[in-house]
């Protein structure tokens, strides 16, 4: 099993491995071999998400609480937990609301769903106005797609290789991971994929443009393919961690001017300050057309997602793009609302920009020690340490991260491997600095029982 390709195991959750084996078999508290043996019967499997690993009974802040009492530093949390799990702030604004209007019909608009519109245009530069909610960040994308298309009368959509839009039938039509892809048969017609800015391997890697090559790349297929609607990217991509440079997205936006295509940015996982910036795109001075948020919008506690896109797009009236049960929540309306009042009170954008001068410091010097480390990526509180075999021909270390990944899981330590050898860490923005020093600690002394090639 530990020949499996990085295509089949590229997101770390592998469920047939032998260390994965091996951790199941650790688990001896019988309440949670139980209650894992229900889940696997119940659930209906698949990949990355069956069996599970463990069994929660609580999470507060950036930990999590296992069913047998262990606490664990949480550095995946599904992106939800900007705020941390279980935001008190948060908490108390969404239960004073369920005290009143916990629900809204379609028929019908509510104070907090419009409050949250009018916030995400006041923090939105240029025309970026028109707001559209949705239950999660996959509907998001599937209405901006389709808004695409009836705003530039063109059904072709450019997307990345290795990109992650969703889960749903359109979702990965545009998204770039095979593995949503296997044996699903025909797709939306008319996408077109290209290679992703990434600078440490790939086709462009050592190009002397770097990743603007990527941006070349681009508009060559939009001159040859041409009636291209919508170029869709993650403005940074959050499963790997690949920060691309301000020429390329400079690049990319004028690229796009110039040939009348839309440009969707998805920051569902990335935006509300993970990257140290409210929005991920605010740090290279560009604009999308439109944008997609979603996951820690509702607080850690309401499947909430936004699609936000210019005013002057405001012209299919007579299409319903949407339409979702839950599209005005005033639950996940105020969720979000708090959110963002939380991020302002505690001047969370500024702590995250000190903290990334800690974890670069910190990452930095484990690269120093550690020949296994061949590449470290990040901003904010989102970072990625790529481990190789040998720095010279890259050769992924997908062996070394997971044992990686199982030790740190041992000692009270939780994040994802992401492409089979890159590990991703993503904690809560509220962490202390003493956490975060505890985490990397136990980061460390997985290091350290891992054998470097070099």
């Amino acid at each position: 099993m530990e020949q499996q390709t990085d295509f089949f195991r590229c997101e770390g959750d592998v469920n047939t491995t032998e260390a994965r084996r091996k951790w199941d078999a650790g688990h001896r508290d019988p309440a949670t071999r139980d209650l894992l043996a229900e889940d696997a019967r119940y659930f209906l499997h698949q990949s990355m998400s069956t069996p599970c690993l463990d069994a929660l009974w609580a999470c507060e802040g950036p930990w999590l609480e296992t069913l047998e009492g262990k606490r664990v530093l949480d550095f995946h949390g599904n992106n939800v937990h900007q705020l941390g799990f279980g935001n008190s702030y948060v908490i108390s604004k969404v239960l004073e609301q369920m005290r009143t209007l916990p629900f809204s019909s379609r028929r019908y608009t509510n104070r907090p769903a419009v409050e949250l519109a009018k916030k995400l245009a006041s923090l939105l530069p240029g025309s970026l106005n028109r707001s559209l909610f949705a239950p999660g960040g996959t509907s998001a994308v599937g209405m901006a797609v389709k808004l695409a298309r009836a705003v530039t009368g063109k059904h072709k959509v450019v997307s990345c290789w290795d990109s992650f839009h969703g889960a749903s039938l359109d979702a990965i039509s545009v998204g770039g991971e095979a593995v949503f892809r296997k044996g699903m048969g025909p797709m939306m017609p008319g996408v077109e994929r290209v290679p992703p800015p990434v600078t440490y391997r790939g086709p462009f890697a050592n190009h002397p443009k770097g990743d603007e090559a990527s941006a070349d790349y681009l508009e060559y297929v939009l001159e040859k393919e041409g009636e291209v609607g919508a170029f869709i990217a993650e403005t940074v991509r959050n499963t790997d961690v690949q920060i691309p440079s301000e020429a390329y997205w400079r690049r990319v936006r004028d690229i796009c001017d110039r040939h009348g295509v839309l440009l969707i940015l998805d920051e569902i996982p990335i935006a509300l300050g993970r990257t140290g910036h409210m929005f991920a795109f605010e740090k290279y001075g560009i604009e999308p057309d439109i944008l997609c948020l979603g996951k820690g919008l509702g607080g850690g506690l309401w499947p909430m997602a936004a699609m936000v896109a210019r005013d002057e797009y405001n012209v299919v009236a007579d299409v319903s793009l949407g339409h979702y049960t839950h599209e005005k929540s005033p639950l996940g309306a105020t969720a979000a609302l708090a959110v963002f009042d939380f991020m302002e009170k505690e001047s969370l954008l500024d702590k995250v920009r000190e903290d990334e001068a800690y974890v670069l410091g910190r990452l930095l010097s484990m690269k120093e020690k550690y020949g296994m480390i061949g590449d470290v990526r990040g901003a904010g509180l989102l970072w990625g340490i790529e481990l190789v075999k040998n720095k010279i021909t890259k050769e992924k270390a997908t062996g070394e991260a997971e044992r990686i990944m199982y030790r740190c899981l041992e000692n009270g330590l939780s994040f994802k491997v992401s492409q089979g050898n890159v590990l991703q860490l993503s904690p809560a923005l509220t962490i202390t600095r003493d956490e975060l020093a505890l985490a990397l600690d136990l980061l460390e002394d997985a290091f350290l029982l891992v054998k470097s090639p070099e």
